[in-house]
């Protein structure tokens, strides 16, 4: 059986054939990985050692073995009581450019209000997402 990630091919010593190491490969993919191998009666510390610090820690990897031995088969994170909702959407960086096309002299306080945001949510919007405006927004004096 072959487990493929990427490119590059690696060989273990049992049948499984591994392809890639998990620093190419994205945290679902490395928990796929681990939900097949946890699945194959690979023990965690030796997927652990086979891919050593390129791999989820760890306690990481006993903690997704333990809930896939447990029937879970999502390898993305469940969502957790008080975190936060992402507002930076697509949606959203476009409504900031249109509002900053209209008006270059807009405040990130107008902006979040405009948006329905947080102040630090609007200001993340426009420094880290509209980099080719090169524009200063000033709050507006309380």
């Amino acid at each position: 059986m072959a487990v493929r990630c990427r490119n590059a091919t690696r060989r273990r010593s049992s049948s499984v054939k591994m392809t890639a190491t998990l620093a190419t490969c994205t945290k679902e993919e490395q928990r796929s990985v681990i939900r097949f191998l946890s699945i194959e009666g690979v023990k965690p510390i030796e997927i652990h050692r086979w891919y050593g610090d390129a791999c989820l820690s760890l306690q990481q990897v006993y903690e997704w073995t333990r809930k896939f031995m447990n029937g879970n088969s999502s390898v993305t994170d469940s969502p957790r009581p008080g975190q936060a909702h992402p507002v930076v959407t697509p949606e959203a960086i476009g409504a900031v450019e249109a509002i900053v096309k209209e008006n270059r002299l807009v405040t990130v306080n107008e902006i979040a209000a405009h948006l329905d945001v947080s102040h630090g949510s609007a200001h993340h919007i426009v420094r880290d997402t509209n980099k080719k405006y090169l524009i200063f927004l000033f709050d507006s004096p309380s």
